[in-house]
């Protein structure tokens, strides 16, 4: 049997890009800055234009697009998934959000489809979409350990950023072990390319969530046990050998993105509706 090839990966990347030139503080305050914006507002043009600059932003970390195919349909199939569930639950929530109904599909047992709900659920599928480009973006062009020296440099623990310096690096450790199980999983004749039924082969994924949590935990006591080995913890402080000053261009960028989330506050702030509906 012939296994399936993964390519995607979840990992820093490093192309070059003007992008990889930031530090890693500035692009974790434009992606805070911009987890805040989302969060705060339901206006669909925000969200849009978030959502543009977001894949522009993609596009000039130079990532092939390969890398990260299989991430923007899981994600898709995800927020679509979530939208359907919306519906059925709560089939008049943007009715009663947006104040008016305009039915466009009569159906009986009040899940009749309306104008106001399919814009109430393409407004937060974009939402939470907009989050996929900009965390792309963070995780492909930070490198883990020079963010975690900028972060010791501005004050945070240095215990807490060697934790985020660990989380990043332990991403990739995740995929390659999805993919070995997977394998495994195939060898014993478990089915999980596009030859099975979608709804066979999401239940064969599944399996593979139990070994690779599993897994997870046994990898994570074996890092505990290396870095107590090591003495981890025992100065108040530590050197970093990748660490990186923050520079102009940093500090132009840190202050343009806070420029932007105190806008976005205040329009939020002096908004009388929740929802712009344009209709």
């Amino acid at each position: 049997m012939k296994a399936s090839k993964i390519s995607f990966g979840i990992n820093y990347i490093d192309t070059k890009s003007i992008l990889h030139r930031l530090n890693g503080v500035t692009k974790f305050v434009l992606f805070i800055a911009w987890t805040t914006v989302v969060l705060t507002t339901f206006d669909l043009r925000i969200i849009l234009l978030l959502l543009a600059f977001g894949l522009f932003l993609l596009k000039v970390s130079a990532i092939p697009f390969r890398i990260y195919k299989p991430l923007l349909i899981a994600t898709a199939g995800v927020l679509s998934l979530n939208a359907l569930f919306i519906y059925l639950l709560a089939p008049g929530q943007g009715s009663d959000l947006l104040g008016s109904e305009t039915i466009l599909l009569p159906m009986p047992s009040g899940y009749s489809l309306t104008q106001e709900m399919l814009f109430y659920l393409l407004t937060v599928t974009l939402k939470y979409f907009t989050m996929f480009p900009i965390a792309l973006v963070f995780v492909f062009t930070t490198h883990p350990t020079e963010f975690s020296a900028s972060l010791n440099k501005l004050g945070i623990p240095y215990k807490i950023a060697y934790a985020v310096s660990l989380t990043l690096r332990y991403l990739p450790e995740v995929k390659k072990d999805f993919v070995n199980i997977m394998h495994a999983q195939q060898a014993r004749g478990i089915e999980l390319t596009k030859k099975a039924p979608l709804l066979h082969r999401i239940k064969n994924i599944v399996r593979i969530l139990g070994p690779l949590i599993f897994s997870s935990l046994d990898k994570a006591q074996d890092i505990s046990n290396a870095m107590t080995l090591r003495g981890f913890g025992r100065h108040n402080k530590r050197t970093w050998y990748s660490q990186k000053p923050l520079k102009k261009i940093d500090m132009m960028w840190i202050i343009g993105i806070l420029i932007i989330v105190a806008l976005a506050i205040a329009k939020r702030l002096t908004d009388t509706q929740l929802f712009w509906y344009p209709f």
